[in-house]
């Protein structure tokens, strides 16, 4: 994947590149051993299955990894991933243009900013919808993961049906171009 996505936000220029395990794995994995990534449930891999991960990202036509910066400093991982292919094949009636994504943002050097999730996530939801296409943004968050819940409805997110998914009960949801077009975080209120 070569797509990358430049913008400018109330909290810096965020840039969006494709992920490479060689660079990005230390990194990744430091960001999943943290306590707010618990729910990504991979806190305990080390470098070198977090570095495979994303290899097996690469290699799969169907998923991309995807690191973000804001300002100089690396601080969030996204994967998008058609779910006509992958993780929700049992569970979801995709649609043409329906592309799954998840997000994991990390203060840049552990200091938090405010708003600064809000500008990550709206730059993401633009990322699958302007750079990648999308029609509709497909998301499955652990039921039990209230922070993403809100921040998904303030994209413009809603609720499809809990279902589960692996290991836990996931809440299914969907957003329309036109959803994060009228949502509070593409309108800049994060």
């Amino acid at each position: 994947m070569t797509a990358r996505m430049t913008t400018a936000t109330a909290v810096g220029e965020i840039v969006v590149r494709p992920a490479e395990p060689a660079r990005d794995a230390a990194l990744l994995q430091s960001w999943l051993r943290d306590p707010h990534a618990a729910f990504w449930q991979m806190g305990d891999l080390d470098v070198g299955q977090v570095h495979d991960y994303l290899e097996t990202i690469e290699a799969d036509p169907h998923q991309a990894a995807w690191l973000g910066s804001v300002g100089d400093a690396s601080t969030f991982f996204a994967e998008t991933y058609d779910p006509a292919h992958v993780l929700l094949t049992d569970v979801h009636d995709a649609q043409p243009g329906d592309l799954g994504m998840h997000v994991l943002v990390s203060a840049p050097r552990g200091r938090p900013r405010h708003g600064l999730t809000g500008h990550v996530m709206a730059a993401v939801m633009r990322l699958c919808f302007d750079t990648l296409g999308a029609q509709r943004v497909v998301v499955e968050p652990d039921v039990r993961n209230d922070a993403i819940a809100r921040k998904n409805a303030d994209a413009g997110f809603r609720v499809v049906r809990d279902v589960p998914l692996g290991d836990k009960t996931a809440r299914l949801s969907v957003c329309t171009r036109a959803d994060f077009a009228a949502s509070r975080l593409a309108g800049g209120d994060r």
